[in-house]
C-alpha cells in the first residue's frame, strides 16, 4: 500500500502520463500522427490514444482561413505604378500532406499568393485592373488553387480590396471622369433638342392641314392666358383667322 506522503509524487506522473495518452480533438481538428518518425496517418475528432515516447501528434485546423495580402507594388502593363492588396480564402482539406509536403503551409501559401498577385496584376492594363476584379480573381484563384494542391490545401476565393493609384494618375482620370459627363450630358441635350424639333415639326403639319385645330389651340391658349394673367391683355385677330367665319356664314 501507498503511504500517503508518497502519494502526491505518484498522481503527478499518472497525471503528465494521461494527458500524454488520451488526446481531444475537436470536430474542425485532425492530428496527423507520426510513430518513431514515420507517418500513420490522420486521426479525429473525439478521443485519440497515442503511444508515449513513440507517436507524435500535430493539430491541424481545418476551418477556412481568412488571410490577408500585403499591398503589393504593380507596374501594370500600360507602365502604371499601383499598391495592390487582397484577401486569401483557404482551407486544409489533406491534413497528412499539410504537414508533410510543406514546411509551414500558412508562411507558404502567404508567400504564393503575393507573387501570384504581383504577376497576375501586371500582366493587364489600368482600365482592366479597375473594371474587370471579378476575372482577376478568378485567375489569381486558379493558379492558387493549382500550386497548392499538392500541399493538400484548396483555395476558396480571393478577393482584391484596395488599388491605390498615383496622386497625379488620380487627378488624370478625375479630369477624365468630368469630361466624360459632359459629354453625355451634351448628347442627351441635343438628343433632347432633336426629338423636340420633330414633335414640333409633326405639330406644325397637323395644323396646317387642320385650321379647325389652329383656331382651337388659338383659344384654348387665350382660356390659359387669361386664368395666369389679371390684367387685360388685347390680341389682334389674324385675317386668315377670320375667313372660317366667312366662310361659315355665307
Amino acid at each position: 500500500m501507498v503511504s500517503l506522503p508518497l502519494l502526491p509524487f505518484l498522481l503527478v506522473p499518472a497525471i503528465a502520463l494521461f494527458f500524454m495518452i488520451f488526446k481531444v480533438l475537436k470536430e474542425y481538428e485532425r492530428g496527423v500522427v507520426f510513430r518513431l518518425g514515420r507517418l500513420v496517418g490522420a486521426r479525429g475528432p473525439g478521443l485519440t490514444l497515442l503511444i508515449p515516447g513513440i507517436e507524435l501528434m500535430e493539430r491541424v485546423d481545418l476551418r477556412t482561413v481568412t488571410m490577408d495580402i500585403p499591398s503589393q507594388d504593380v507596374i501594370t502593363r500600360d507602365n502604371v505604378s499601383v499598391k495592390v492588396n487582397a484577401v486569401l480564402y483557404f482551407r486544409v482539406v489533406d491534413p497528412a500532406r499539410a504537414v508533410v509536403e510543406v514546411e509551414d503551409y500558412l508562411v507558404a501559401t502567404s508567400q504564393l499568393a503575393q507573387t501570384t498577385l504581383r504577376s497576375v496584376c501586371g500582366q493587364g492594363e489600368l482600365d482592366d485592373l479597375l473594371a474587370e476584379r471579378d476575372k482577376i480573381n478568378a485567375n489569381i484563384q486558379e493558379i492558387l488553387d493549382s500550386q497548392t494542391d499538392p500541399w493538400g490545401i484548396k483555395v476558396v476565393a480571393v478577393e482584391l480590396k484596395h488599388i491605390d493609384l498615383p496622386p497625379d494618375m488620380q487627378r488624370a482620370m478625375a479630369r477624365e471622369a468630368e469630361a466624360e459627363r459632359d459629354r453625355r450630358a451634351k448628347v442627351i441635350n441635343a438628343e433632347g433638342e432633336f426629338q423636340a424639333s420633330l414633335k414640333l415639326a409633326e405639330a406644325a403639319a397637323i395644323l396646317a392641314d387642320n385650321p379647325g385645330a389652329l383656331q382651337l389651340r388659338y383659344f384654348e391658349t387665350l382660356t390659359e392666358m387669361a386664368q395666369e394673367n389679371e390684367s387685360t391683355t388685347l390680341f389682334p385677330l389674324p385675317v386668315d383667322f377670320l375667313k372660317a367665319f366667312y366662310r361659315d356664314s355665307e
